[in-house]
């Protein structure tokens, strides 16, 4: 991403993470433009549920057209790459200006990573706990 890097006045970086999905955020004071992976981000994601979520952070304390993002993306499906580039846009802010953000983003409860994973299948069952069906005779 050296385009982001390249450009004029501070950029924040962070990385957000939600399954196995990773997103790299590159935060710069701007008009509320957002790109990922060089699409805009209402023709990345294919949901409006989708597109809320990962706009949260914006919303919640209320930066939506003080920044330009240009997110990267990677792993996973639509659903968890949305958690992730919520989660990598909410540490960018923590960083771009922590102090006064922190507490809004924190009530929210946008600040802690999501931890929860996919359980794996285990052997002799069907999924990761489904069983085959019981048979007394």
């Amino acid at each position: 991403m050296a385009k982001a890097a390249a450009t004029k006045g501070p950029v924040y970086y962070a990385t957000g993470k939600r399954k196995t999905s990773a997103a790299r955020v590159f935060l710069k004071p701007g008009t509320g433009k957002v790109n990922v992976n060089l699409l805009p981000i209402d023709k990345y994601l294919p949901t409006e549920v989708s597109l809320v979520k990962a706009l949260q952070p914006f919303a919640v304390t209320d930066t939506r057209n003080a920044y330009d993002a240009e997110i990267t993306v990677a792993g996973g499906g639509k659903s968890g790459q949305a958690g992730a580039i919520c989660h990598g846009i909410t540490r960018a802010l923590l960083v771009a200006d922590g102090e006064k953000l922190r507490a809004v983003l924190k009530k929210a409860g946008l600040v802690t990573r999501d931890d929860r994973m996919v359980e794996r299948k285990k052997y002799g069952l069907h999924k990761a706990r489904k069983r085959g069906q019981y048979s007394k005779r």
